[in-house]
């Protein structure tokens, strides 16, 4: 097992630990006070219970070698995690939703008790450092679910703030008697909804478009240009193609060269391109090279 593994993992566990102490935490109090701001933001956290145990098995099948099956890799595990994760931000905030507005065609709502805005500020600090942690330790070993996961807990956290403002106001309200403000409670419900879908959304985006192995942009790969023109023999890179496939790159590239050298000399060339391109670009895993005759009239 890798390092970059170990790490995931144990921050993965982490988090599936935290979410299910919150999960308790906000459920019963959102329950005991009435607050469907805390009770929608439970359901946010348990959420991510479930998001987690499929970023785990994403990293799970991400460290697996290539095979017959699979000569590129496992990588893309990760980005189907990353998916998983989106999805269910987004059915959790259509969830909240729907039940958050369902108080106004209904019986008037019952100002939540101060211990409701206790549990929600204890949220909001654990997720936020949670966050924090996560999303740094997801740009140093280049992973996309863990980051995907980060990012839920700082949707998580912007809930927990968007639901302290509703029950605060509420609370606030009731005691000066402001029946209008309670109200605040349930659009703090529907604020979160939004918040986590818009999240879900981006995340689903972004994950979709490495599944379907969109290339990469002209900046990112033309270090890769400038490594593999540098290279003797190498008379021009005529093409050159890179994709993400989970936390690595995967190369094709296409280069010229003189067309009176032999079948040999040209592959010895583009061992070399191969290697080199490795060697200086860590982010790179797999490497094919195409050799063409080099034409300077083309």
């Amino acid at each position: 097992m890798d390092t970059r593994f170990k790490q995931a993992r144990f921050a993965t566990w982490i988090g599936i630990i935290l979410n299910i102490l919150l999960t308790i935490l906000k459920g019963v109090v959102g329950w005991i006070s009435g607050s469907r701001a805390l009770i929608a933001d439970a359901a946010h956290s348990a959420s991510d219970v479930a998001g987690s145990f499929a970023v785990l098995m994403g990293l799970r099948t991400a460290q697996k070698p290539p095979d017959e099956e699979h000569p590129y890799g496992h990588g893309k595990a990760e980005n189907i995690a990353s998916f998983i994760v989106a999805i269910l931000l987004i059915v959790v905030g259509i969830e909240i939703a729907i039940s958050s507005s369902q108080v106004f065609f209904g019986e008037p709502p019952v100002s939540p008790g101060n211990i409701a805005l206790v549990a929600i500020a204890i949220s909001l600090v654990a997720k936020e450092l949670m966050f924090q942690y996560k999303f740094r330790l997801a740009k140093r070993i280049d992973s996309s679910a863990l980051l995907a996961e980060a990012w839920h807990h700082r949707s998580d956290a912007l809930s927990s703030v968007a639901a302290f403002i509703g029950v605060a106001g509420a609370i606030i309200g009731d005691s000066f008697n402001y029946p209008i403000l309670v109200y605040l409670d349930p659009i703090a419900g529907i604020a979160v909804s939004l918040l986590v879908i818009k999240v879900g959304y981006s995340l689903a985006k972004e994950s979709s478009l490495i599944m379907m192995e969109q290339v990469l942009e002209t900046d990112k790969t033309s270090p890769f240009i400038k490594t593999a023109s540098a290279i003797t023999g190498v008379e021009r890179v005529d093409e050159l193609l890179a994709r993400t496939h989970g936390h690595y790159i995967v190369i094709d590239i296409k280069v010229g060269v003189d067309p009176q050298l032999t079948v040999e000399e040209g592959h010895l060339i583009s061992k070399e391109v191969k290697k080199t391109l490795l060697e200086k670009h860590r982010e790179i895993k797999k490497v094919f090279v195409h050799v063409n005759p080099y034409n300077a009239d083309e």
